[in-house]
């Protein structure tokens, strides 16, 4: 495999960084990587890398090219200034730069998503994007409902024009996304006749796959699992 950095350049000639990692056997998935808020942190380039080791194209995104640049970052950039500017239609615009450079890499049959927290609304969104033409979105630990910053939609207004499957992951022990939400957004999936799969870690908090695998290593491991099962199942046939 091959993991670089990159620079992209959106429609209105917005440069942001990303992360790209290329397989050597390619098994037709490629991924967008949306990360929560701290943007393109060291996490996600990692875990371009792993889903590379796995056949998978990705391409892991930043956030704050309008405002913080493309260079890369010390552990303790603080992100709340750049954060609090982002705007859904930059956003969307970040997102749709990057479908249009990993849909073209080699091998690539479909194009998924993954995101976390923020990027897991952000994924969660994307399957009612039609004209991104997305294979199917992952969202872990992504908020379904409300307001939030940027103007970004509550997934749970837009399941009736959902056009891709979604796998959504939560953990049991979130306190802001309780059960209560959870149901909310699963029983609008199935109202709509939306494909998905929502799945809960009982015991699990928010973040448990991001910042606290080690604690969280089971439940880790099966979300992981079933994220590469969820693009072999939706990958399109050659």
């Amino acid at each position: 495999m091959d993991g670089k950095r990159i620079t992209l350049r959106t429609a209105d000639g917005t440069d942001f960084a990303a992360f790209a990692a290329q397989p050597a056997q390619p098994n037709g998935g490629g991924m967008i990587i949306l990360p929560d808020v701290r943007g393109l942190f060291t996490f996600y380039e990692e875990l371009a890398l792993r889903f590379a080791e796995a056949g998978i194209g990705a391409l892991a995104i930043d956030y704050f090219g309008r405002t913080a640049g493309t260079a890369p970052r010390e552990a303790g950039f603080d992100y709340n200034p750049h954060l609090s500017q982002v705007m859904w239609q930059g956003l969307r615009a970040d997102i749709v730069a990057a479908r249009r450079l990993i849909g073209g890499w080699a091998g690539v049959r479909g194009v998924f998503s993954v995101g976390f927290c923020f990027g897991g609304r952000l994924s969660m969104l994307l399957a009612s994007e039609d004209e991104l033409a997305m294979a199917g979105d992952i969202g872990f630990y992504g908020w379904p409902t409300g307001e939030a910053r940027g103007g970004v939609p509550a997934p749970i207004d837009r399941v009736s024009a959902n056009a891709s499957p979604i796998l959504a992951i939560f953990g049991g022990a979130d306190q802001g996304i309780n059960a209560q939400v959870v149901e909310s957004y699963r029983a609008a999936l199935a109202g709509a006749g939306a494909p998905h799969e929502v799945i809960t870690y009982k015991d699990a908090p928010h973040s448990f796959f991001d910042r606290k695998a080690d604690e969280f290593a089971a439940d880790s491991a099966d979300a992981w699992k079933r994220a590469l099962d969820f693009v072999r199942a939706n990958t399109p046939a050659p």
